[in-house]
């Protein structure tokens, strides 16, 4: 006599099944950690002083000096603006503050400089400011000597900050 009951033995699942899970789980977790850090904002490293023998802080105070010579004189020819010269001394004082310290001036606000105590840098680019981001005189014309004289005070307060750095 047959024992036939009609019941049937429940199947078992494929030895791949688990490990295929295993590796669905190991995707997902990898491409969550992808995600969290590739938005994750880096912090930039600061250049540290070029300090060691090789360096020599007259040659780069001097190479400073004359970019700005070169600034002033291209502004008294004509061939920059007051406000392009003035936006390039500051621009020439935070690089060298950069060069020199290897504080991130370039990329600083003016309360961030005073805050970094560089105090002849801070108000030499707070000299700066009112020409760099005031208005620009209407006429196309240099009035009488002005736009000459002010980028040469502003040219000797930046190489003022350059000749004092200690």
């Amino acid at each position: 006599m047959e024992n036939d009951s009609g019941f049937y033995a429940p199947l078992t699942y494929s030895a791949w099944l688990p490990w295929a899970g295993l590796g669905l789980l190991f995707l997902v977790a990898a491409w969550l950690a992808f995600v969290f850090l590739s938005t994750r904002q880096r912090r930039r490293a600061v250049p540290a002083a070029p300090f060691g023998p090789q360096w020599d802080p007259s040659s780069l105070k001097l190479d400073y000096l004359r970019r700005i010579d070169a600034v002033a004189d291209d502004a008294e020819a004509g061939r920059l603006s007051a406000r392009a010269s003035h936006q390039e001394l500051s621009l020439l004082i935070r690089n060298f503050v950069r060069d020199i310290a290897g504080i991130d001036a370039p990329r600083m606000t003016l309360a961030e400089l005073h805050r970094q105590g560089i105090p002849a840098a801070a108000a030499a680019i707070r000299r700066l400011y009112p020409a760099e981001f005031g208005p620009e005189p209407r006429d196309t014309e240099p009035r009488d000597t002005e736009p000459h004289s002010s980028v040469a005070a502003a040219a000797e307060t930046a190489r003022e900050v350059v000749r004092t750095w200690n």
